[in-house]
Formats: structure tokens, sequence, C-alpha cells
């Protein structure tokens, strides 16, 4: 269960780097796009955090699907067939 843990955290830690950096990018270039909304905020907190969220929800699975797989294999067998 440490590799799944190890795997499943590095992957979530990747993803909330990227969905920092990508927020900051979101965040700066609503001065470009400005005009070309009609009606509609351009700093939407719900919408910016409902990604995020939705982001890091598949990032989770994303690194958790192959590192289940990967922990039921057997090391030895594995080193064997190396």
């Amino acid at each position: 269960m440490n590799v799944l843990s190890f795997v499943v955290g590095q992957g979530l830690k990747l993803a909330v780097i990227g969905s920092a950096i990508g927020l900051v990018g979101a965040l700066t270039t609503t001065r470009l796009v400005l005009r070309l909304l009609y009606g509609i905020s351009p700093i939407d907190p719900v919408t910016f955090a409902g990604v995020s969220v939705l982001l890091a929800v598949v990032a989770v699975l994303a690194s958790w699907l192959p590192a289940r797989r990967a922990a039921k294999v057997d090391p030895m067998e594995a080193l064997r067939h190396e």
C-alpha cells in the first residue's frame, strides 16, 4: 500500500502545481478576453474552483489506476522478467 500512496501523492502534487500555474495564467489573461465576454464575469470563483477540483479528481484517478495495478505485481516476478 505504500507504493500506491506514494504514486498517487506524486500525481496529486503535480496536479496541484499545474492547477496553481494554470489559475495564475487564467487570472492574468482575463484582461485579454474581457472584451469578448458579454454579461459574464471574467473572474468567476465557482468556475475556477470547479475546474480545479475536476482536474484534481482526474489526476488522482489517472495515477491511482496504474499504481493499483503495479502494486499487485510480485516484485520477484517482475525482476525475473527483466
